[in-house]
């Protein structure tokens, strides 16, 4: 079970290090704040990993949200370090409002699921064009990765991404394309970062943020619980994940949502027989998780130093699944699909009016048209 708790972790950093990376540079941090900040992620995630799957006796990981990091690279530009600590206790506080009020199902209920998941896929589609883009900058190094992604994913799904990494860094290794400069301190205390407020990116960045987040990464952990038979006690573990991100978003842990992906590597049969053990394969991952944190700055330096176009593929992959996922489910409903549309092409224009980010008008021009439309056809 330690072995699969260290799988776990690999996939959740191999997965959405390199978008972490490009959303900590969007928002100006330098290499010792970067460090300091995935120090404070790691053992944000593994403090409450370990701490409630040991209280619980089931396999509860957290992690940060993925499509909410996505977000933040497309909306942080502009936005100051403090706004942005500001951005995320803001996002955090609500989120603790949801878990500890108990209205985290009705609140969903009233953004259409569609509609949030055309949210997302115009947030991801960049991400997905950037890899294939990425095939003009260096052709050998993406099509390498590319190849290692499709033809691992048939057999092997599960490590597609540890594998497509793996061959990005030996082609890049054989070509001297790694270039690892110790530009920041492998361990590094956390600084405190005092939050500021503003209404234009609370608006622009914070509500997109809290509702990507709630509804793409908690909702999905509590759905991979109830569907492996475990009591999700939904409302516990959101107060219990956003309590934790409230507290350390002002030091870096600006995001510790329940996990979906690495949760589901911890629940399958062959981790142990009994379902009732599989807690303990969740308890290694916390373990590692708190590793990695100690060590924030190493990861930063070993991702530092791959070439750009290398980070470029591996998110645009990671993503993929998630991208092809919310695609699917915002076309799902044939009466909403109108509203969908344009919720997607909303986001993905990247259009700021008003000094709001796409995806808030996205979201509102997405509800607006499923109101007027899918209700008027009903």
């Amino acid at each position: 079970m330690m072995m699969t708790g260290l799988v776990a972790v690999l996939i959740g950093y191999a997965s959405s290090v390199a978008i972490i990376l490009q959303a900590l540079n969007v928002a100006g941090l330098d290499a010792t704040q970067t460090g300091s900040w995935l120090m404070m992620l790691g053992i944000g995630m593994g403090v409450t990993t370990i701490g409630l799957s040991l209280w619980y006796k089931m396999p509860v990981l957290t992690a940060w949200s993925t499509p909410g990091i996505a977000l933040l690279v497309t909306s942080l530009s502009g936005v100051t370090i403090n706004e942005a600590v500001g951005v995320f206790i803001f996002a955090s506080g609500l989120m603790f409002l949801c878990g500890i009020t108990g209205i985290f199902a009705r609140l969903m209920a009233h953004i259409p699921r569609t509609i949030a998941s055309a949210m997302l896929a115009g947030i991801l589609l960049r991400f997905g064009l950037n890899a294939f883009d990425a095939l003009e900058v260096n052709f050998i190094l993406c099509a390498a990765m590319l190849a290692a992604y499709v033809l691992t994913r048939r057999r092997f799904p599960l490590y597609a991404i540890i594998a497509t990494l793996i061959t990005g860094i030996a082609v890049a290794a054989l070509r001297g394309e790694l270039h690892f400069v110790q530009s920041g301190a492998i361990f590094t205390l956390p600084s405190f970062v005092m939050p500021e407020f503003t209404l234009t990116s609370v608006v622009s960045v914070g509500i997109p943020f809290f509702i990507v987040s709630l509804a793409s990464q908690n909702a999905p952990g509590i759905a991979i619980l109830q569907a492996n038979g475990y009591p999700p006690h939904t409302s516990v573990l959101l107060t219990w994940s956003s309590l934790a991100a409230l507290l350390l978003a002002p030091w870096g842990g600006f995001s510790i949502c329940i996990a979906a992906i690495t949760a589901a590597v911890c629940m399958a049969p062959d981790v142990h027989p009994d379902p009732a053990k599989r807690y303990i394969a969740s308890v290694w991952a916390g373990i590692f998780y708190l590793l990695a944190g100690i060590f924030g700055g190493a990861i930063f330096m070993l991702f530092n130093g791959f070439p750009a176009v290398l980070i470029h593929v591996l998110a645009g992959l990671a993503l993929l699944t998630t991208l092809m996922n919310s695609l699917h489910q915002s076309l799902a409903d044939e009466n909403g699909r109108d509203a969908a549309v344009i919720c997607f092409l909303l986001t993905a224009s990247g259009i700021t009016l008003l000094g709001i980010s796409s995806a808030f008008w996205g979201l509102l021009g997405g509800i607006a048209a499923h109101y007027l439309l899918v209700r008027h056809r009903r």
